[in-house]
């Protein structure tokens, strides 16, 4: 569990922006890969999906685009890390949209 429980708000668009790159299986994996990892090299992921390079920092570009996980650059070496504040904010946001109607049923 994290140190903190309190979720920050989702900027204007975000939770859009965050459904849509959640959408995509291969992308939804790799978050779930760099959250196993905690921090996940980029040369970790390219080894570990059967795609391109390309293809992998189109899916990364999405996941930062949309918030979801940051970076840090060592030299020439970037390393992902999942924004847990930003997947809390995500989930908390679809329960309030949708969670409601499942207290009132009965």
């Amino acid at each position: 569990m994290s140190p903190t429980t309190s979720t920050s708000p989702l900027a204007p668009g975000q939770f859009e922006r965050i459904a849509k790159a959640l959408a995509d299986p291969r992308r939804f994996a790799m978050l779930e890969a760099i959250s196993e990892a905690r921090e996940c090299p980029n040369q970790g992921l390219c080894h570990g999906f059967p795609v391109s390079k390309a293809t992998v920092s189109h899916h990364i570009k999405e996941l930062v685009q949309a918030g979801l996980i940051e970076s840090e650059r060592e030299g020439q070496y970037k390393t992902y890390r999942v924004r847990n504040d930003v997947v809390n904010a995500y989930a908390a946001e679809v329960i309030r949209r949708v969670g409601r109607q499942r207290a009132s049923a009965g």
